[in-house]
């Protein structure tokens, strides 16, 4: 049976571009349908496997405003056994002052990390060491993780944690789901991944949260 995945968009915060870019990603994987800040339908969340919070330009603190018709809803998806995945903004989020869907573990800001390669908000990309592979990826103010137990998938270029997964939990920092038109700055086109950090996002998803090793991604 074909998974479903429950997006969250509010353009800035969660932005189009992310949210268009992780549906290009991951709808090989699953049927994909969109919810905002309004209420969602009564049982919206009974056929979803996984609910998606991705990145976009704003405050973390923005938090309570937008999901405060749907914090019960997503919380008790999750204690029914549903899975989380979040991209920068949507990682801060599973932090203890947000969902609080993490144990000890905190997501704090890469840039105030000692010898961190970038100091600043500004997008760029970042050295990354993905599943043993170098990439650059598409980096902006993105979390890092600290204390706690959890495996890392992938380091930034200090060794600090760029994705992980605690349980149902998965986080990434950086924006695999990055489209071309991010790459505009002249420095950047020649980093522009063709769409390979796509199949990087989506397998990282299909092994470590759907569990679908599976579904044929090449």
């Amino acid at each position: 049976m074909k998974k479903t995945i429950a997006l969250f968009i509010h353009h800035p915060t969660c932005s189009t571009d992310s949210v268009n870019g992780v549906m290009a990603a991951l709808s090989p994987l699953a049927g994909i349908k969109l919810f905002t800040r309004h209420k969602v339908a009564e049982g919206f969340f009974d056929d979803v496997d996984l609910v998606v919070f991705p990145g976009g330009d704003g405050e973390a603190m923005l938090f309570r405003g937008l999901l405060k018709q749907n914090i019960s809803d997503v919380r008790s998806f999750m204690q029914r056994g549903g899975k989380y995945l979040g991209i920068c903004m949507g990682a801060y989020w599973a932090d203890a002052y947000y969902f609080n869907f993490l144990k000890t573990t905190r997501c704090v800001q890469y840039i105030k990390r000692p010898r961190a390669d970038i100091r600043s908000s500004y997008g760029t990309t970042a050295p990354v060491q993905w599943r043993g592979q170098a990439h650059r990826m598409y980096f902006y103010d993105g979390p890092t993780f600290v204390n706690g137990e959890f495996e890392t998938v992938a380091t930034y270029a200090n060794g600090d944690p760029m994705a992980m997964v605690q349980g149902a939990v998965g986080l990434v920092g950086c924006h695999l789901e990055s489209q071309a038109h991010w790459y505009t700055k002249k420095y950047m086109q020649p980093q522009w991944h063709d769409n390979q950090h796509h199949v990087l996002l989506a397998q990282f998803v299909a092994d470590y949260l759907l569990r679908s090793r599976q579904i044929p991604l090449f």
